[in-house]
């Protein structure tokens, strides 16, 4: 029986470095991979003296006060896609959400029963959700059955860029059942 010694070590050695290479490449996450964000959407209501509500100030500029019911209805758990949409004349933007099926249906249910009242927007982005605010306060017109939300963030776009790619990262985990 012959053995070759060299040969066998040259497998060994060309396999070590395959398996380096592909778990070095699997294993990388770029600053954008790790980038998550939070989004609350509370629904409007009148004041509560048990506790369960609370008056929030929406937008820098012009604030206006807006009371809402603590626990949020929809949150980033609940999204299965956000974008940034430009606005077709260049002067302005919206973020539009698209909702799992159960997120979906939350919103058809508390647009139908709340016509004329607010979804109050709470986001937060950045390093390690440093940045947040009230983001909108959109009038609730219709029944929304598509699963869709869009509106007009307080923010920059470039903050709407972060935010969305924070959203799209966490729906990404969620849907791989890895969020802890």
């Amino acid at each position: 029986m012959k053995v070759y010694p060299f040969r066998f070590n040259i497998y060994l050695l060309m396999f070590a470095a395959l398996t380096l290479c592909s778990a070095c490449h699997t294993t990388r996450q770029t600053k954008e991979d790790k980038a998550v964000s939070a989004l609350r959407i509370h629904i409007e209501s009148n004041v509560d003296p048990s506790g369960t509500s609370q008056t929030v100030s929406v937008l820098r500029v012009q604030p206006v006060s807006v009371t809402i019911v603590n626990n949020p209805v929809l949150t980033e758990a609940n999204i299965l896609a956000a974008r940034v949409m430009d606005a077709p004349a260049g002067d302005g933007f919206a973020v539009e959400l698209k909702f799992d099926e159960t997120g979906g249906l939350m919103l058809e249910q508390y647009s139908a029963s709340n016509p004329g009242k607010h979804f109050v927007i709470f986001g937060q982005w950045g390093e390690k959700g440093a940045e947040g605010r009230w983001l909108a306060a959109p009038l609730i017109t219709h029944r929304i059955t598509n699963g869709l939300l869009s509106f007009t963030p307080d923010m920059s776009h470039d903050e709407a860029c972060r935010l969305v790619l924070g959203l799209n990262n966490v729906s990404k985990q969620v849907n791989k059942g890895t969020m802890k």
